[in-house]
């Protein structure tokens, strides 16, 4: 949908995978190794979309050949892959999005003037949710019958995690298994902590505590149902809430907390403001309230967001969602992961960079 932008060549382990591209695109090129891609001068940037564990192995050679980067959320895996992903674009010269689309959303300058002391006062909480009622959060895939050991290069997939012998559970549905997913924190948590990250301009958290349970998907490690409170340097406490058993929330319905005032940012493509005391905002209220609340809309911002990733390549201006953002984000996400797995509140250590 963006304008003067060709794709020329794409990457995929899986030659099942391969084939659906280029029934769409016919002329495009295909490969199992990525390698031939960043070998080929001729193409300005890749688009890196793999599994979470494989972000690493895919953005630090693409920086080295001097390719923009449009990288997928979460940028990193680990911090371990964070601070080698963060060495490689350091001084690169290279533009790099990171694929949080929800920032490109037309709310975000009207939230910015919300945040003001006139307006919100002092900002304690964000309350965020995340919520669907599908069995394995819609994530489940079907396993095509060519999705075999002669098809799908095994080795490749699994990087630098544990390795096992070839499973097409694991490749088809890694979403599903910790050696390559941080599950529904790395899915979609990210994005409304990047939202706030960028609105507001905080840092990693101090601390993260993540509790959950999976109640409703057997064959996922990941949890269905989890609740994650940050504790930012900022003297914000930023909860998040998401399961997959009930859609009350919609995929997405944040609350900024503020002593003069909140700010709603819900699935319902509608930002709104109501000053202290006002708790709702419906159609009725919007027609007969003499003060009503300020609102505006936001809607899925791909394209937006995509565009002006390709703007920034031509003018080579920092794009609206840069590395740093997606790298404080991931640390929260990985500090929430590192809290459930290890049964504890986690901190972080500013100095070894390191989850303590």
């Amino acid at each position: 949908r963006c304008q003067n932008i060709e794709a020329v060549a794409v990457a995929d382990v899986y030659t099942g995978r391969l084939d659906e591209i280029k029934a769409f695109v016919p002329q495009i090129k295909t490969t199992q190794d990525q390698r031939r891609v960043l070998d080929d001068q001729s193409i300005n940037a890749v688009l890196i979309a793999t599994p979470q564990h494989q972000h690493v192995l895919n953005f630090v050679p693409a920086i080295e050949s001097g390719k923009d980067v449009y990288q997928e959320k979460t940028v990193a895996f680990n911090p371990d892959h964070a601070r080698r992903m963060r060495k490689a674009y350091e001084g690169s010269g290279r533009v790099v999005q990171i694929g949080m689309q929800m920032i490109s959303g037309a709310g975000l300058d009207k939230v910015r003037e919300y945040v003001t002391p006139e307006k919100i006062g002092v900002i304690t909480a964000i309350n965020a949710h995340h919520y669907r009622n599908a069995p394995y959060g819609g994530w489940m895939r079907k396993i095509p019958a060519d999705c075999d050991a002669q098809h799908v290069d095994w080795d490749a997939f699994q990087g630098e995690a544990q390795k096992y012998s070839f499973d097409p559970q694991r490749y088809r549905n890694w979403r599903f298994f910790w050696d390559y997913s941080g599950g529904n924190v790395f899915e979609n948590m990210v994005h409304q902590v990047g939202y706030w990250y960028k609105v507001l301009s905080l840092q990693i958290p101090e601390s993260v505590t993540m509790t959950g349970a999976n109640y409703l998907a057997p064959q996922m490690q990941v949890p269905d149902t989890m609740n994650v409170t940050m504790h930012q340097p900022e003297k914000i406490i930023f909860n998040w809430n998401s399961m997959f058993g009930n859609d009350y929330y919609g995929e997405g319905h944040d609350l900024l907390l503020g002593t003069k005032g909140t700010v709603t940012h819900p699935e319902s493509d509608l930002v709104r403001y109501l000053p202290q005391g006002q708790k709702t905002a419906g159609p009725e209220e919007r027609a007969s309230s003499g003060n009503p609340p300020d609102i505006v809309g936001y809607s899925d911002a791909t394209d937006k967001h995509m565009q002006d990733f390709f703007d920034c390549m031509r003018s080579r201006k920092e794009p609206i969602c840069p590395f740093e953002i997606g790298y404080r984000s991931a640390i929260a996400c990985q500090m929430a992961v590192a809290s459930y797995r290890q049964g504890r509140t986690v901190k972080w250590d500013p100095q070894r960079e390191e989850i303590v």
